[in-house]
């Protein structure tokens, strides 16, 4: 049987809380969307969550949110799926591409202040696939120059950090905002949505405007009033709202998220010792991942394209190493203070296997044994 790179889990609970969503008659913008932010703040310690459509509208949100407008640059990494850089162009803003630390694929802090220009309006850091990012740094010098962080915590649900000596969840207000996604390759999914954190409860308001075509009165207050009601629209709006059979299905979700962070993180140090001839991923001592990619660097010997053919051969999915965004046709001309060596090296260099908490130890072995044999040991 086919070994995939990534599947959910997904049981007769959710199913069960969907069918409840839609038997209700209420599936948009409901109960069970207010239940599930009320939740996801709660877990990981937010005053303010809001549900989205996904995670590119989530980031498409925050930016509009902190300020970022037409002409205005953005830094962060093309090291990224390119969803990153798109939302810096729905602004009408420039991304400005700096590059990663090669051990943890994620944004290197010492590369921003010298991509710092009068049109910085923001800094958009990378959880990438899962890994925390060095926050502490990047928030320490988006301080120093007034830009707001925003944090694509895409990939980092369950994920934490080492702050203030205690460990705290990814999403727990760090940075300004953290958006993630619900997208079925995560660590739990709705099918697909996306989640917005922050601290500031003007700006989660505003969140909650944008999201419904800038509506002025809510559903919910509309159809609770005994009077009628007319609502306005005082500004742009978009419709990136979550459904109540998806935030049904995300409140079991969350219930199986410890069960499915520690499965996860079994079978990432199980690689992390088995693994041999490739270079593992590299966990910061201040960081915990969420293994929600097991990402290894091949040999240099070693061509990537034939390394996942092999392995495909014998019934084991790959993908390449994280896309460099500046390298597609619709970013050739996107602003690069450097050279991007080490996030080109990455993606060329890498590989992610299969990783996820319903995986057996036959099959993992099933995958170390063809990976061993792909790159010739």
């Amino acid at each position: 049987m086919m070994i995939p790179v990534a599947r959910p889990e997904l049981g007769q609970e959710e199913a069960a809380a969907a069918s409840r969503a839609i038997l209700s008659g209420w599936v948009t913008q409901g109960p069970e969307v207010e239940a599930f932010e009320r939740e996801w703040a709660a877990m990981v310690g937010a005053p303010h969550a809001c549900a989205v459509s996904n995670c590119t509208t989530a980031l498409h949100l925050a930016l509009l949110t902190v300020g970022v407008e037409p002409g205005d640059e953005v830094i962060t990494v093309s090291h990224s799926f390119i969803a990153t850089a798109n939302v810096i162009r729905y602004c009408g803003a420039t991304p400005v591409f700096i590059d990663v630390d090669p051990t943890t694929f994620n944004m290197d802090p010492a590369q921003i202040e010298r991509a710092i220009t009068p049109r910085a309006k923001a800094i958009l850091c990378v959880h990438q696939l899962g890994m925390p990012c060095d926050l502490k740094s990047i928030i320490a010098i988006g301080k120093r120059h007034g830009l707001p962080v925003v944090e694509d915590a895409a990939c980092a649900v369950g994920s934490e950090i080492l702050w203030d000596g205690e460990w705290q969840l990814i999403g727990k207000p760090h940075a300004d905002i953290a958006c993630f996604s619900l997208h079925p390759r995560k660590v739990i999914t709705t099918g697909d949505g996306g989640m917005i954190t922050t601290a500031n409860s003007e700006w989660d308001a505003r969140f909650r405007l944008l999201r419904q075509h800038s509506m002025s009165v809510s559903d919910k207050t509309r159809h609770t009033s005994n009077k009628v009601i007319f609502e306005s629209y005082p500004m742009l709006g978009y419709n990136y709202r979550m459904t109540d059979p998806q935030a049904a299905m995300g409140r079991e979700q969350l219930k199986r998220l410890p069960s499915i962070l520690e499965r996860r993180r079994i079978l990432g140090s199980r690689y992390s010792a088995l693994l041999k001839g490739v270079t593992p991923p590299h966990q910061p001592i201040w960081a915990r991942s969420n293994w929600q990619s097991y990402c290894v660097r091949l040999p240099e010997s070693c061509e990537q394209t034939g390394v996942m053919q092999a392995m495909l051969d014998d019934g084991i999915s790959t993908r390449r190493g994280v896309m460099c965004t500046h390298r597609e046709d619709a970013y050739r001309e996107a602003a690069q203070p450097h050279p991007l060596i080490k996030s080109e090296r990455a993606q060329d260099t890498s590989i992610i296997i299969p990783l996820y908490p319903q995986m057996t130890e036959q099959e993992q072995d099933r995958v170390i044994a063809s990976l061993h044999k792909a790159i010739g040991l």
